[in-house]
């Protein structure tokens, strides 16, 4: 791999961005290449201010009692007689199967991960993390090298759904590479493109890109999500 490619490397895997065959991969290339574990250590720490762009989770109902109860098992049962055991036996399948059925019809799915995405320059170096929250719609978006932006020109931000013939605007990146916004009609999901195009003071005229891309990727599940 190239340098840049070695770095991008380590930037996704710090991200979490990879499969878990990729990340067992770069996991086993670093015991052996500590260069390429200096760089996802460089990431990590550049990566760990960006921490609050996540939303606290508060655990789901019944956890702490659940944890309680496996610290502190119930005592075991008084022995029975034979036929009174085959009884229990069958009852206590009897029951267990019509629990399974109430819980697998009334669990409610467990709510979608986020998805994420570096923004790349056309020369494949990061330049923006980006962060989408599948279940409010919100999309985050933090500098990783926020460079300064030409006189006279902005940079907009820009999603392309797939199947859609046109981005459309989230808004204008402030200096600071930093934004966090909400579209009416735009729904973050998987293979969703990203872009941020370089533009006239006030952002396009016209509602579609007029400037050249400056970065772009592709949103895809967090690893483990």
């Amino acid at each position: 791999m190239t340098p840049e490619e070695r770095d991008l490397l380590a930037g996704e895997y710090a991200l979490g961005t990879l499969t878990a065959a990729e990340a067992q991969a770069v996991e086993a290339a670093m015991a052996n290449d500590p260069a390429l574990a200096a760089q996802v250590l460089d990431w990590q720490r550049r990566l760990a201010p960006l921490t609050v762009l996540a939303a606290p989770e508060a655990p789901p109902p019944g956890l702490w009692a659940r944890i309680e109860a496996s610290l502190n098992p119930a005592p075991p049962p008084r022995a029975r007689a034979p036929w009174l055991t085959r009884f229990w036996a069958l009852g206590a399948t009897a029951v267990a199967a019509g629990l399974a059925v109430v819980v697998l019809t009334r669990q409610p799915a467990p709510p979608p991960g986020p998805l994420m995405t570096v923004l790349l320059t056309d020369r494949e170096a990061p330049a923006f993390l980006v962060e989408a929250d599948r279940r409010d719609g919100e999309i985050r978006l933090a500098a990783l090298n926020n460079r300064p932006v030409p006189e006279g020109r902005v940079r907009q931000l820009w999603a392309l759904p797939q199947g859609a013939t046109a981005p459309t605007s989230l808004g204008l990146v402030p200096e600071d590479g930093r934004i966090s916004v909400r579209h009416a009609d735009i729904r973050p999901e998987p293979g969703m493109l990203i872009e941020i195009t370089l533009e006239p003071p006030g952002g396009s005229p016209i509602g579609r890109p007029t400037g050249p891309v400056l970065f772009i990727g592709r949103l895809l599940p967090a690893r483990g999500t």
